[in-house]
């Protein structure tokens, strides 16, 4: 039996996605809320060169380990614990840390495919979809990678049209249609936030009253 509820977060790039899953952790408090990353989950390309991991499509489903992303999540909502690898963006590779998790009573997955996964959105309570405005997505992905990745504006800016966006019309955008609520502009929508944290509440008590 199911020991948490598991609420998926999806959307584009730069999108808000992160916006959301943080207002609603301090909605509930960092103790009742874990946070898994699908970014975390990038498959361990340590046998490629650099050059080589360069030139991975990275929002491409194929770049995502979902086989441990499933395992994962799977064990997490059975109260079981798990090792969650933590990924460097700057080498394209799993680094040697580990972020151990525990069981929570909710457990958010966020990412640009968190709805993508058939086997996955079935142990979702809730699937919430961000949309926001292609342009306001890639400045906010131009000033992440510049200032958090190390990346230049024209590397950026030859990615997001040679990948992202393509890959974002592809598989991205279609996982709207599996979204139970779709929330514009991400976290600062706080009327969406207020009707998520009512729903997310009901489920709460409902899953406490019989566990």
């Amino acid at each position: 039996m199911k020991q948490a509820i598991l609420i998926g977060i999806g959307g584009g790039t730069g999108s808000g996605k992160t916006s959301v899953a943080k207002a609603l952790t301090r909605e509930y408090g960092r103790k009742e809320v874990l946070l898994i990353e699908q970014d975390s989950y990038y498959k361990n390309l340590k046998k490629l060169s650099f050059d080589e991991r360069s030139l991975i499509n990275f929002d491409h489903p194929d770049s995502v380990d979902f086989n441990l992303l499933i395992e994962h999540i799977t064990s997490l909502l059975n109260g079981k614990q798990v090792n969650v690898p933590v990924y460097d963006f700057k080498t394209h590779l799993r680094t040697n840390d580990i972020i151990h998790c525990e069981g929570h009573y909710i457990i958010l997955l966020e990412g640009i495919l968190a709805l993508y996964d058939a086997e996955i959105r079935k142990l979702m309570d809730i699937k919430i979809y961000v949309d926001t405005p292609g342009d306001i997505r890639v400045l906010r992905r131009i000033k992440r990678d510049v200032n958090k990745r190390g990346r230049s504006i024209e590397s950026v800016t030859e990615q997001y049209y040679s990948t992202v966006r393509p890959m974002h019309l592809q598989f991205v955008e279609p996982t709207k249609k599996f979204a139970d609520i779709i929330i514009p502009e991400g976290g600062q929508n706080k009327v969406a936030i207020d009707i998520i944290r009512t729903k997310i509440t009901s489920i709460l008590i409902d899953y406490k009253l019989n566990n």
